[in-house]
This record gives C-alpha cells, structure tokens and sequence, in this order.
C-alpha cells in the first residue's frame, strides 16, 4: 500500500517529455542518403562489369566459367542493398 502511494507520487512528479531531434540528426540523415546513393551506385556497376565480362567471355569463345557468378553475386548483393531497410525494420521491430 506504502509503495503503491510512493509509486503513485512518483510518477506525478515526472512530466511527460516532448520529442525533439536530436543534435546532429540532420548531418546524419545527409550521410544516410549518401551511402544509400553509393550503395546504389557500386550496385549499378557490379552489374554492369559483371555483364560486360560476361559479353568479353561469350565474344573471346572462351569458357563461360565466372561471369555468371558474378551477375549472380551482383543481383542478389543488390536484392540485399534494397531491401536493406525492410530486414532492418524486421529486426528492430
């Protein structure tokens, strides 16, 4: 009963606070679109070195042994670069 009173009082006492951004939220929100530009870009070209080498291979009538791997490696790289934010909500929440 004595800690339900005490309780009670306590929490009286402690306003509810109101959100603000934080200090450097801003810069870091800036820095987040980079990377996100970047992640983007080295996307974009994976994909276009991998399809380029693979052309050279089917061109030069050697065997066709890596770049397909490569195309591979970069699709599912950009699968994951995009859905990036989708996994990471999944996770926290």
């Amino acid at each position: 009963m004595i800690i339900a009173a005490v309780h009670d009082t306590l929490l009286a006492q402690i306003g509810n606070p109101t959100p603000e951004t934080p200090p450097a939220a801003d810069k870091l929100m800036q820095l987040v679109r980079y990377f996100t530009w970047f992640v983007i870009l080295s996307g974009v070209l994976a994909i276009t070195y991998a399809g380029g080498h693979f052309a050279w291979e089917k061109w030069a009538g050697g065997g066709i042994s890596q770049s397909p791997k490569m195309v591979a490696g970069a699709m599912i790289g950009g699968i994951l670069a995009t859905s990036a934010g989708t996994i990471m909500n999944a996770v926290i929440g």
